[in-house]
């Protein structure tokens, strides 16, 4: 779903939709392995296919505590059925005799000759010990098959899987100790601007504390990503040649945020035209119009360079839908699209000029449908409207927002993995 047409774009910007189809088109796997032991896979990409070495379930087991039995035993016995084992889970039961049953419980293997289970809830024993049952039995209630999630050989994950909770157990249920995942990515992260320091550094006049590399810091460690920080530089080109050289020797990706726009004292794309080669430069959306892509040329491999804008807001965003998709698919990973769903506007707002609007907006659930609220200020530096933020209203450009029309959200709990 493209959020802005061609028609309503300022010239020389990129659809937003076409800067992450070219993104992804020019993203490379890594292609060196390694083998992790699963306690310590989570997080990590899987690099080959894993397949069933064990049929799931590996026997025909009870779904639930009742009792096990032949189906015609009922009609054939109507004194009841005397109860002559009891099944626990793991335990090998033996063949079931002709007009008995056997006590049996969730999990427990079905003894041979069984073809029903019945929950105990429909059962009752009487003075003889002989059980009775409720209601209507059916062949082969109750039972789970050998085989009838998955038989062996079977595909259990493929590669580029993100090894998450559910994945480990799903491996670990098949006896497996260690898998073959992807090498880390490592991203190498530059910050420039002159007026940036670290936080807990007295501010002089004029300078602001650099909360990008927090940030970017924190959003790469969910991927998995192995981070090589290589600070904040100077606002010039020496400076941005020599940190760019360094870090395309040492990194598989590089993102530097700030130095992206178009003034004299942004230098990452003449120098990265020095040192290899701009792919695109602008995207029409809002906040984030600077974000650009290209390569730096290194023998054996270029290394992808992802230019984020210095405001905040902006690297945020176009980290979420741009660049973490690429880094995603750097790493094997099959990205997901864009979640987008409708949802109503609770405000009215004039148009934007040319470019597609990431509007930070709260979800209102106590109408009978979501309504989106602005989560505060928009401006491309203001982080508090980004803490709050359940999302983004996405509004094409050119388009004013009407309270009560629909727009497309996005919400942000998508890019948390």
């Amino acid at each position: 779903m493209s959020c802005v047409s061609c028609a309503t774009l300022t010239p020389g910007l990129l659809d937003l939709d076409e800067a992450r189809q070219r993104l992804l088109a020019a993203a490379r796997p890594l292609a060196a392995s390694e083998t992790c032991p699963l306690d310590a896979a989570l997080g990590r990409i899987l690099a080959a296919p894993v397949h069933a070495r064990l049929a799931m379930p590996g026997a025909d087991n009870s779904a639930m505590d009742g009792y096990a039995l032949r189906l015609v035993d009922l009609d054939t016995h109507p004194d009841g059925l005397p109860v002559i084992q009891r099944i626990p889970a793991g335990c090998a039961p033996a063949p079931l005799a002709e007009g008995s049953c056997a006590r049996i419980f969730t999990g427990a293997p079905i003894p041979p000759g069984a073809d029903c289970v019945i929950p105990q809830e429909r059962c009752r024993l009487d003075a003889r010990g002989r059980m009775h049952v409720h209601g209507e039995a059916l062949l082969g209630a109750n039972i789970r098959r050998r085989g009838e999630e998955y038989g062996e050989g079977a595909a259990l994950l493929p590669a580029g899987q993100r090894l998450d909770a559910p994945a480990l157990a799903l491996l670990a249920s098949q006896g497996i100790v260690e898998v073959e995942v992807t090498a880390r990515l490592r991203v190498a992260l530059i910050s420039t601007g002159d007026e940036l320091v670290e936080p807990g550094t007295p501010l002089a006049p004029g300078q602001l504390y650099n909360s990008n590399r927090v940030m970017l810091r924190a959003l790469l460690q969910p991927q998995n990503c192995e981070i090589v920080d290589l600070g904040t530089i100077a606002d010039t080109a020496s400076a941005l040649r020599e940190a760019l050289s360094q870090a395309r020797d040492c990194a598989d990706v590089v993102i530097c945020t700030g130095g992206v726009s178009a003034g004299e004292e942004d230098h990452v794309r003449p120098v990265l035209a020095e040192l290899g080669e701009l792919h695109f430069h602008g995207v029409a959306m809002k906040p984030g119009k600077p974000f650009a892509f290209g390569h730096l040329h290194r023998a054996g491999g270029d290394v992808p360079l992802l230019g984020l804008p210095g405001n905040p807001v902006a690297s945020l965003v176009t980290w979420q839908v741009l660049g973490q998709a690429f880094v995603q698919a750097c790493q094997g990973r099959r990205p997901r699209p864009l979640q987008q769903l409708p949802v109503k506007a609770g405000f009215s707002r004039r148009a934007p000029q040319g470019r597609c609007e990431l509007l930070r907006v709260v979800l209102d659930r106590h109408e009978h449908e979501p309504v989106a609220r602005l989560a505060g200020g928009q401006g491309s530096a203001m982080l508090g409207a980004a803490c709050q933020a359940d999302g983004y209203l996405m509004v094409p450009g050119d388009m004013p927002i009407l309270e009560g029309n629909a727009y497309a959200f996005l919400p942000v709990a998508q890019f948390a993995v």
